[in-house]
């Protein structure tokens, strides 16, 4: 055969592969956002309803580094497993219950996905318009309330105990999102968001603090803010051992993600984490994975950010994704809250706490 008739075979061949690979929009041969343009923010168009199942591995859970690759299941797929709210948020997993719990701002109630058989049923309502949800090491749910403007905890005999809803005799604004801490303590951000959105999450009030991200004392209820060095804090959450922790800021300019040192009680050594890659887009929610890469919630779906601040993969949603949790088993499973909807996908990394 002539050199001529080897370059046809190869370029033939290399052809092939490429239409074969086509089939989603990623390229097998040529995966990574830096090396090619194909890769967007848009999902593709596909049936959400299960009838014309995706062909695997799926196209919208892409890698932007191949330090991505170990955590991309080939034969998974990303599940709509509700619609019908006017703006989801705070998911949490309950592993007791093999539930999963989240927020419906507007509509005033929490709903709850159930493992078993996949029902959603209304779980709470009224819910103070509650936003971030978790369980704490006791399996109580704590919840961030807009309306109340407090962090409430839900006690095993149904009663409600508020956690704080003051800082110096002054109100909080709106309580956004609260993570847990092993030696008790309860960690949340208060941005103004939920008083100034003309009452459709919550109620219209004027501000009588600055934002900032809290600390309650486990033992004794106090409340110290251990930051305000943020405009906007939403999403939080703890590295793998909590010697860092990661704060979006919703309200900085261009939005940015930080983190600190956590020295037992304070925070020291703040400074840029990451800033989200897409134009005028900020983390909301954020969750950790043992590896202690970050998991964000972001306008075209989940950015997944690795511990030195590089994006290295993404989850394209056809819905605005404002907050995610690992839940399931194995924890291994991301269930994301955009927009309307509930969407879930197995992933190669386990949640690195509770919910």
């Amino acid at each position: 055969m002539s050199k001529d008739s080897n370059n046809l075979v190869n370029i033939n061949r290399r052809n092939l592969l490429t239409a074969v690979a086509g089939a989603s929009i990623i390229p097998l041969t040529s995966r990574f956002a830096s090396a090619q343009e194909t890769i967007t923010r848009e999902p593709i168009a596909r049936d959400w309803s299960g009838q014309n199942p995706i062909r695997y591995p799926d196209p919208d859970v892409v890698a932007l580094d191949d330090r991505f690759l170990q955590y991309m299941i080939g034969n998974t797929h990303i599940q709509k497993l509700y619609t019908g709210s006017l703006w989801s948020e705070g998911p949490a997993w309950n592993g007791v219950g093999r539930y999963l719990v989240w927020s419906d701002i507007p509509n005033n109630l929490q709903r709850r996905w159930i493992e078993d058989d996949g029902r959603v049923a209304v779980f709470r309502n009224p819910s103070g318009n509650s936003n971030g949800n978790t369980f704490d090491f006791s399996g109580r749910q704590l919840s961030c309330e807009h309306g109340g403007r407090r962090v409430a905890r839900y006690e095993p005999d149904g009663t409600v105990t508020t956690i704080a809803d003051q800082y110096n005799g002054n109100r909080l604004n709106s309580p956004n999102d609260v993570v847990v801490h092993p030696d008790g303590s309860i960690w949340f951000t208060d941005p103004p968001y939920g008083i100034r959105r003309s009452q459709y999450e919550g109620f219209y009030a004027e501000s009588e603090t600055k934002p900032a991200v809290y600390r309650v004392d486990g033992e004794t209820g106090q409340v110290a803010v251990v930051t305000d060095e943020v405009v906007g804090p939403n999403g939080l959450c703890f590295s793998p051992d909590y010697s860092l922790l990661y704060v979006a800021d919703t309200g900085s300019r261009p939005r940015e993600m930080k983190v600190w040192d956590v020295n037992g009680t304070t925070l020291s050594n703040g400074r840029e984490f990451a800033q989200i890659d897409a134009p005028n887009a900020g983390a909301d929610g954020i969750r950790c994975d043992t590896d202690g890469n970050i998991w964000a919630g972001v306008p075209f779906g989940v950015q997944i950010i690795a511990p030195d601040g590089d994006a290295i993969g993404m989850i394209r949603l056809p819905e605005r994704c404002a907050n995610l949790c690992f839940g399931g088993a194995k924890r291994n499973r991301l269930f994301m809250v955009a927009s309307q909807s509930l969407y879930s996908v197995y992933v190669g990394a386990a949640g690195a706490h509770i919910c």
